[in-house]
């Protein structure tokens, strides 16, 4: 028998690492980790910010099935060892179908880069979030969506706190996703905008709309609006692929 030590409280968390194995939901699964619910999560701290940011991540992935570490972006190692220090070494058995998504193991490794080459904190936390949110990337809606957050804003929190160059670029508050691309675009020498000028071109509010969706982790919902629900393969990954693939 082995006690854990909870982050957050300082005391022991658990005698014994826990399974998630009946465990079918998302915000089930944040509640086997974090022991609240993930509407009730107090992030004012940056140590809880980070957890919550994790904890998210995990329990949306692990039920879509497949391998947990893959859905993730980390390795196995990695994800033992991020159990292991944020959540008192519980494990989790992902549900659903089982069927992995196939996904571009290339452009995940190139946006992965991104984020690592503009990196603004130190230790673990920074680099597993490399990983895990250009994976998550890959996934069709919003990015905050994939990421299982509850509002767009815990995302803009989470690059400014662990990515700080790119949040100080994105000054015009362009969509997340779309704006990784773009950077990527741009280190490789490609213009990809139709105009010099953002308010001139005819996908602005592509880029820039209001991001209105759903939660998928936390019960409570943002209203959807069908005309900035998703950020599904955007002209920017369409061109980049195109161009990538030219090159």
């Amino acid at each position: 028998m082995h006690a854990f030590l909870d982050i957050e409280t300082g005391g022991v968390a658990s005698a014994e690492p826990e399974s998630a194995r009946n465990v079918r939901d998302a915000a089930g699964v944040y509640l086997h980790l974090t022991g609240v619910l993930p509407e009730a999560a107090n992030i004012d701290g940056d140590a809880s910010f980070d957890r919550h940011i994790l904890a998210s991540i995990l329990s949306l992935a692990s039920i879509e099935g497949g391998n947990l570490a893959a859905q993730t972006g980390l390795t196995e190692a990695d994800l033992g060892d991020l159990l292991s220090h944020y959540f008192a070494a519980r494990r989790i058995e992902p549900s659903g179908d089982g069927v992995e998504n196939h996904v571009d193991a290339d452009e995940i490794e190139i946006v992965r880069d991104l984020l690592l080459a503009n990196r603004s904190s130190e230790g673990d936390c920074g680099r597993w979030l490399a990983g895990m949110i250009a994976r998550r990337a890959m996934e069709p809606n919003h990015l905050w969506e994939d990421l299982g957050l509850r509002e767009r804003s815990e995302l803009t929190r989470l690059i400014a706190r662990h990515f700080a160059p790119l949040a100080r670029r994105n000054d015009k508050n362009m969509r997340w996703k779309r704006f990784i691309y773009r950077m990527m675009c741009e280190n490789d020498g490609f213009v990809m905008c139709s105009t010099p000028v953002c308010t001139n071109c005819a996908d602005y509010e592509l880029c820039y709309g209001v991001e209105t969706g759903s939660s998928r982790v936390a019960p409570v919902a943002q209203p959807s609006a069908a005309t900035t629900g998703t950020d599904s393969v955007s002209s920017f990954e369409q061109s980049y692929v195109e161009f990538s693939t030219i090159a």
